[in-house]
Order: C-alpha cells, then structure tokens, then sequence
C-alpha cells in the first residue's frame, strides 16, 4: 500500500506534511510526499514567516517519478498556494493514481468562518472543481460552507445535513469536522459524513475549548491511514475522531501554545492499537 501526501511543509507548528508524514507511516503504509510550498512556520499565530513556492519544481519531481513507474493507491492532497497547483493535482490524479485508488481532498481554504490570506472566490470554485474528481473530502465547517455557498455566520445545528447533502453533489464521501453541537451534556463536535453506501451519518466526541492548530491535518492523516489499512469508513471516522480529541485534549492539559500545534505524539499508540483492532 502507497500512499502520495500533497500539501506545504511548514517547518515549525505541527501541520500538514509534518503530521501527515508520521500519522501515514506510522498506521503501517508507505507515505511518499510532494511539497507545496516551504515555510519556516504555518501562517496562523506567526508573523515574519518566509515562504517559498515550490510550483516551478514540482514538474521535474513528477517527471522523474514517471520513470520509476510510480503509482499510488491512496492520494491526498491538502493546502494548494494557487489555483495552477490545483491542476497539478488534477493532473496527479489522472498520471500517479491506480485504476480503483482512492483519491482525498483536504480543501485547506478557511477556519472560522473566513478565508486563509491570498484565497479568493476564484479559488473556491476551482477547489469545488478538484473536489468533483475526488472520492473522498474532508472539509473543516467553513470550508464546506464556502464549498456549498452557505453562508457561516447563519449556521445552526440543524443546518449540518442539509450541507452534508450538497457536499455529496461534489463528491460522494464527504466528511465535515468542526460541527458543534451543544445539549445537555455540554457541546460536542460532531463529524458529519456519507459512508461507502451513501448514507449521511454522524459521529461525536467531547469539544474542548480552545483554538487548536492543526487539528484537521491531525485528523485527515488518521482517517487516511485507517482507510489504506482497509478500515470501513465508520470505523476510520470513529478512530480519526478520537485520536485528534485525545490530541486536544493532551495539549490542553500541556498548557504549551496552541499555535505550535497538536501533542499527538503521546496518543499514537492508543490510535495504533484501535487502527490495528479495526484493520482487515
């Protein structure tokens, strides 16, 4: 089982390629990576950051992988800088990806309600065009209100099918994380998603206060790696869900800053051992 990671390295604050690389490699499959951009911290909670574009180097990297014959069982692609990125990995798809492989698309574009710096309206109906072609996507809540046309501030609870169902026009297993849902018992943040057959269902754990960066890449790097082990798709919600709560909640109780991102490292074992109850 090959797995192909798309997304930036940023080289400090856990995110993207940083956690995508251990949490793949660690639930047991190969985890090749193709770099975004580099940057000397992610853009949230930082400033005087560099970043370098690596669009002028990625086609001479695919090249030379087609000479090796590559191909992927599993791609994911995540934070794209510009929307000729985002034709890459159209492209990506269409040259490195096995007949019957599972294409997944991270649309890194916002949180909370707003877009990230340099993404625009073009650029969300391009991101809507790469997720048509995926299998799989797993947008935060404002990314899948952007890719719905919903607008974020009038959300409520009883919103979250509705939007679940027009993500299914893109694509047929959408997972949305980030959807809070407050009752008795306190809020819990819901993970809304479609299964293999098409099923809307949804799946929750304990919210815990506090911005988290890097929660989603924590997140999309489990579900993938429970989903290269054979992992049904209730099973790797349930897994995913739980290892990136249980990442909260430790770097919470750490006390260390949110924008150095999420303490997985210590919850690995737990994850591996649900991925390995759970793998075929």
């Amino acid at each position: 089982m090959r797995v192909l990671a798309i997304n930036d390295i940023s080289c400090v604050g856990k995110c993207s390629l940083t956690v995508a690389l251990p949490i793949i490699s660690a639930s047991g499959v190969t985890c090749d990576i193709l770099p975004t951009a580099i940057l000397s911290t992610h853009t949230g909670g930082f400033s005087g950051y560099t970043f370098r574009d690596l669009s002028e180097d990625i086609p001479a990297m695919l090249a030379q992988w087609k000479t090796l014959g590559l191909q992927y069982d599993i791609i994911i692609s995540g934070y794209l800088g510009s929307i000729s990125q985002i034709e890459m990995v159209k492209a990506i798809k269409r040259d490195f990806l096995k007949e019957g492989g599972l294409m997944i698309v991270d649309p890194v574009m916002g949180d909370n309600g707003v877009l990230y710096s340099h993404f625009d309206q073009k650029f969300v109906e391009e991101m809507k065009g790469l997720c048509r072609t995926a299998d799989v996507i797993v947008p935060n809540l404002t990314e899948a209100c952007f890719l719905t046309d919903t607008a974020f501030a009038s959300v409520t609870e009883k919103d979250y099918p509705a939007i679940l169902a027009k993500l299914k026009a893109l694509c047929p297993r959408p997972s949305v994380t980030g959807c809070d849902v407050t009752g008795a018992d306190g809020t819990k943040s819901y993970v809304f998603y479609t299964d293999e057959k098409g099923n809307g269902k949804s799946y929750a754990t304990q919210k815990i206060e506090g911005a988290f960066h890097g929660a989603g890449d924590v997140y999309a790097s489990a579900l993938v790696g429970c989903l290269a082990r054979g992992v049904d798709t209730d099973s790797a919600v349930r897994i995913a869900a739980e290892f990136t709560t249980d990442s909260i909640r430790q770097t919470a109780l750490d006390g260390t800053e949110a924008r150095y991102g999420l303490n997985s490292e210590s919850q690995m074992y737990a994850y591996l051992k649900a991925l390995d109850g759970a793998a075929k």
